[in-house]
């Protein structure tokens, strides 16, 4: 496959059900394929996406000693600010060229799990900072459980099977700005090759040439949405629940053109994390002769916390 192929979540939550098992079909092929999907009829509106885009380009602008006051190292930046260059991919020494913040889960029925969750990092010089970004996380949230229930029907479960694991999840939105470049770069680029930890990436920001996926040729194919979708790919939590059935596939954000070095990226993944207890334990469906178990059982919290550890980001 060399495109990402193209659905429509309205076709999902209809009520026909011939829209919707064609959208199950189309997304499950696509994930078994190449691991990305471009996605219309989501939940963020035109006004939300501005606004967002409008607050974070206002973060990102303030003083680096007024953005390095919401930098809280000891988290390993699970919220708020984290600075240009903190970030490697896995296998990388040089840390991406980007920065960005965090917002988290906003949890109001469960003690336990927000004690578990570090606070969400409120930023005093943007009153509309932190209630926008709460906003555009739960649409994004409400869109990646569709998302998921789709993948459930594909995968012979329950079609709300997700919801249990999801409701309360760790999941995290992204801001990430790219600075502009301002001498060749040695080795980094504004995000090397590399797999996502998660279930699923819902990422707003994709219109442009940057993002590149590999297809299972090795070959790196452009990713580009159209203004009103987001790109949507398989995380290494659920290709690893799956027995990589669905994939999670390697991709990356390239350096601009030199004629481009003067312009700033932004980009906004949505990274949907299940609950820590959920056993990411290869389901039973998804083994075979000739597909035998390819992993060990592991929490979703116990593999989470691994892989914060091999991007630097715990120590």
């Amino acid at each position: 496959m060399n495109r990402i192929p193209s659905v429509d979540l309205k076709d999902f939550i209809s009520n026909d059900a011939t829209k919707k098992q064609n959208f199950v079909n189309a997304i499950g092929k696509a994930y078994e394929e190449i691991g990305f999907v471009a996605l219309k009829g989501h939940f963020l509106n035109q006004e939300l996406e501005e606004n967002l885009y409008k607050e974070i380009k206002s973060f990102f602008d303030l003083p680096i000693e007024t953005k390095q006051k919401y930098e809280i190292p000891e988290i390993g930046g699970q919220r708020g600010y984290v600075s240009f260059g903190k970030e490697s991919a896995k296998g990388k020494k040089e840390g991406d060229l980007k920065e960005f913040w965090h917002f988290g889960q906003y949890v109001e029925d469960d003690d336990a799990l927000k004690a578990e969750y570090p606070d969400n990092v409120m930023v005093e010089e943007l009153p509309g900072f932190n209630s926008t970004g709460k906003e555009a996380y739960q649409m994004l949230e409400k869109t990646a459980k569709y998302v998921l229930r789709a993948l459930a029907i594909h995968l012979n479960l329950e079609e709300t099977y997700f919801d249990q694991y999801i409701h309360n999840g760790n999941s995290i939105l992204r801001p990430i700005h790219y600075p502009p470049i301002t001498e060749e770069p040695k080795e980094a680029v504004r995000a090397a090759a590399h797999g996502d930890i998660n279930l699923i990436t819902l990422l707003m920001g994709a219109q442009g040439r940057g993002l590149q996926v590999q297809n299972h040729k090795g070959e790196w194919i452009d990713a580009i949405a159209e203004p009103d979708e987001l790109m949507i790919n398989v995380g290494d939590m659920l290709s690893r629940h799956t027995n990589n059935k669905l994939k999670s596939t390697i991709h990356r954000v390239i350096n601009p053109p030199k004629e481009l070095w003067g312009t700033s990226r932004y980009s906004i993944p949505f990274f949907m994390h299940p609950i820590s207890a959920m056993k990411l334990d290869v389901l039973e469906d998804c083994v075979d002769g000739e597909n035998p178990k390819a992993f060990e059982d592991i929490t979703a919290g116990e593999f989470l916390r691994e892989r914060l550890i091999e991007l630097g980001l715990i120590k």
